[in-house]
């Protein structure tokens, strides 16, 4: 039996993003193996399935010597684990997994889920983090990208070789679990932003939008879901996040297991971030068929059909960010169910969990034969 190795720097992301992929591998005979930091939660759910083996990945430290310390744990439990093939996600694990797997000799897809905060803003860790992808591309036998500007991106900067790479459509979603639903109660018109709050995604926009909309308009609410305080050095603090609260700007929902269930509840999904791989949240409220709003960036445009199943708007522009959320608010309830089911057919067609599944199981025959 070959036997897959799945790597990431967060339990959560692997069992929410990742499990159905580690299921379709071990259903068609691969044995699979996962590596992530430990969580109580997560990790012992992914342990009921899986074999798992903790490692503390830092998804945002720049400290070199716990990265090396990284680099040679994860060189040692390959050399017991033995893995055919190492399947990367997000950039410390394509960075370092990748070396590791080189050196041994071992099989790896890396999957560029997005450039990150370090790519938004032009630094000297951008430089460095280049440089380490270059030399850690070179031993993949494949790389998907979720878009194609960063596919060009990573071509024309010369980090790797345009025939190696592949394009898959995000994570995909899981059309089983993310249905239409007539949960919405319509006692007031509800937006929904669900991301990290971190200001790379547009958390001020949607702040200073909300605030031109309360002064035009009344029983409108504004939600947000999502983790505070993470570590990132454009994290939304706590303590703006409680001011936002107290002046009833939003209602703060924390993080939840059960998106659907708050997606289901809600007229409008927002993500007014600057540039993304292919967002998950704009991928799940399309298929419960809501009308979504994004900015005119990478990952978000290819989401995003403006006028057809949303709007987009001008990145960092809470104006246009407003009047976007306006002409959502004044549309007919026809017209966004419209809206709602063009979007839901789009998701069908270009993004079923399914079509990424497929791709890895094809790729991963293709290598391993």
């Amino acid at each position: 039996m070959k036997k897959i190795l799945i790597v990431l720097n967060n339990s959560w992301h692997a069992y929410n993003f990742r499990f159905n992929l580690a299921r379709s591998l071990k259903n068609n005979g691969y044995e699979v193996v996962f590596i992530a930091p430990y969580d109580k939660k997560y990790s012992e759910l992914i342990k009921k399935e899986f074999e798992f083996y903790d490692v503390n990945i830092d998804p945002k430290g720049i400290n070199p010597f716990s990265d090396l310390k990284t680099m040679i744990i994860l060189y040692r439990l390959y050399k017991v684990i033995k893995p055919d093939i190492v399947l990367s996600f997000t950039i410390k694990p394509n960075i370092y997994s990748s070396i590791v797997a080189g050196m041994i000799g071992i099989k790896s897809i890396s999957n560029i889920t997005g450039l990150g905060t370090i790519f938004i803003k032009q630094s000297l860790v951008t430089k460095i983090a280049k440089i380490l992808y270059k030399i850690a591309l070179e031993f993949n036998d494949k790389v998907f990208f979720q878009n194609n500007d960063d596919r060009n991106l990573f071509v024309e900067n010369g980090l790797i070789q345009k025939n190696k790479t592949g394009l898959l459509p995000g994570s995909g979603v899981d059309l089983d679990k993310f249905v239409p639903t007539s949960k919405k109660i319509k006692n007031k018109f509800k937006f929904l932003l669900i991301a990290r709050l971190l200001k790379d995604k547009g958390i001020l926009e949607y702040i200073g939008a909300i605030k031109i909309i309360k002064d035009k308009y009344k029983n409108i609410e504004f939600q947000i879901l999502g983790a505070v305080g993470t570590a990132n050095n454009t994290a939304i603090k706590k303590n703006e996040l409680q001011i936002w609260i107290d002046n009833d700007l939003i209602n703060y929902l924390g993080t939840t297991d059960n998106v659907e269930d708050v997606i289901s509840k809600v007229d409008c999904v927002v993500l007014p971030s600057y540039r993304e791989g292919i967002p998950r949240s704009l991928l799940e409220a399309c298929a419960m068929e809501k009308p979504i709003i994004a900015t005119n960036v990478v990952g978000c445009k290819e989401v995003v059909e403006d006028k057809k199943n949303g709007y987009l708007c001008r990145v960092k522009d809470f104006q246009d960010l407003a009047d976007k959320m306006q002409m959502i608010i004044n549309l007919t309830d026809e017209e966004k169910m419209i809206m709602g089911k063009v979007g839901r057919e789009k998701i069908v067609k270009e993004f079923d969990e399914k079509i990424v599944i497929n791709k890895y199981l094809r790729i991963i025959k293709e290598i391993l034969c």
